[in-house]
């Protein structure tokens, strides 16, 4: 009789250490999924730093563009108000439509070019575009291992049993596909 409260007091010890095993294991997925969405905000708050700095160099050299001016500080406006990951990513995709038409804008100015805060604060955002789109990617790997983790069985059952649900990923609004159009009327 002993041995075999032994054997099921060991059954029941394994599959307790297995539990706590799989819920740490999840803990420790979610808060890396939740770090690196704070890597993607942190790039995204530099991003928005500078773009009031650019846009001030290019008001000094040319006012007619306003438009372009006006979507860029709605798009920081949406993207500050926004709640849940697929209203930041709709709004960051507004900042990167407006900063592409400023962007063409800019190319068609030669003077704009040539001013060196222009060109420095152009060259910033430059890498601070490439840091997004890598925080992005890193986000969304480990998004995809975290719901690889909670799919597969037996760890699904647990994972809803502990409220563990799938995470959603980085991905770009439909309008991110149409290239920006700008018409500039010197």
């Amino acid at each position: 009789m002993k041995k075999t409260w032994l054997i099921v007091f060991g059954v029941i010890l394994v599959l307790a250490l297995s539990l706590v095993g799989f819920y740490n294991k999840m803990v420790t997925k979610t808060q890396a999924v939740d770090g690196q969405w704070a890597q993607v905000e942190t790039q995204y708050q530099r991003r928005f730093d500078l773009i009031p700095n650019l846009v001030s160099s290019v008001e000094g050299i040319m006012k007619q563009e306003q438009e372009v001016f006006g979507q860029l500080a709605d798009a920081r406006t949406k993207y500050g108000n926004a709640g849940t990951v697929s209203e930041k990513v709709e709004a960051a995709t507004g900042v990167e439509s407006a900063l592409s038409r400023l962007l063409v804008v800019m190319e068609n100015y030669p003077e704009l070019r040539s001013s060196a805060n222009v060109a420095q604060l152009m060259d910033e955002l430059s890498g601070t575009e490439n840091r997004v789109s890598v925080e992005r990617r890193r986000f969304n790997d480990l998004v995809k291992d975290y719901n690889i983790n909670i799919k597969k069985f037996p760890a699904n059952l647990v994972a809803s049993m502990f409220g563990f649900g799938e995470r959603a990923f980085f991905e770009a609004v439909e309008s991110a596909q149409e290239a920006p159009k700008v018409e500039i009327n010197p």
